[in-house]
């Protein structure tokens, strides 16, 4: 089995673009998606065109969570939300929180009992993610039964191999390699590099293999649209892969 997974786009179509020629080049047909597709001051209807003409197995995020809601509610006070058409809302509603990837691979966006958390990371008020200890990670993974288990929300690249030899990976940010939080919480996420980030999962005689993809882009186009979004933060990050 050979996939990639891909996550935390937030409207970057230019990213995306990148990232899926990359994967094309280099022979992989299946794709997952974890979640957090559209949300931002970049280019949500672009990215939600690409991704349904795709139709990759894909979990919802809890940003893709917060959309649905606000425009469900009528709440068209963010630029993003206003600009979804219904049946892209209905494809971001059909998303489940979690799904099983071929009886092998479980998917969630963020942690499997709550696509907001922080799951391989803590945050601590002021500063960036930390890793989290072990015990805490592998508290949230107690009863999942998938040798592979996938999420993204933190942005952050990692992989945790757990006491009984069952694998985490976070595949990092295809759109968005920082960003700023005020609340509940002051923290900010900053990766060091503009890079669109995914990654190849393989299995091979029963053992899984990780590799991660940095894919240089123009970010030119999405930067602006961050800037003029009121997104400095993001305009940085897309621009250098800091928000300071």
């Amino acid at each position: 089995m050979r996939f990639a997974a891909i996550a935390d786009i937030h409207g970057n179509c230019d990213a995306l673009a990148a990232v899926l020629a990359d994967i094309a080049s280099l022979g992989i047909d299946d794709v997952v998606n974890l979640g957090d597709h559209l949300s931002g001051p970049l280019a949500p209807i672009q990215t939600a065109e690409m991704l349904m003409a795709r139709d990759f197995p894909s979990v919802r995020g809890d940003q893709d969570r917060h959309m649905i809601d606000r425009h469900r509610a009528g709440d068209l006070s963010r630029g993003d939300v206003r600009a979804l058409r219904q049946e892209q809302v209905a494809w971001l509603a059909a998303q489940p929180a979690t799904l099983l990837y071929r009886d092998e691979v479980f998917l969630c966006h963020a942690a499997p009992d709550d696509d907001a958390a922080f799951w391989l990371e803590g945050i601590t008020e002021g500063d960036t993610p930390r890793p989290s200890n072990l015990a805490s990670i592998e508290a949230r993974a107690a009863g999942i039964d998938a040798s592979l288990i996938l999420c993204g929300h933190s942005h952050i690249p990692r992989i945790v191999r757990l006491g009984d030899g069952r694998l985490i990976v976070n595949p990092g940010s295809v759109g968005l390699p920082g960003y700023r939080i005020s609340t509940p919480k002051r923290y900010h996420v900053q990766t060091g590099t503009p890079d669109a980030c995914y990654a190849i999962a393989e299995r091979r005689d029963g053992c899984w293999s990780l590799t991660f993809r940095d894919v240089p882009y123009d970010g030119t186009a999405m930067a602006a649209l961050a800037r003029r979004g009121g997104r400095p933060d993001w305009a940085n990050a897309i621009a250098t892969g800091w928000v300071e």
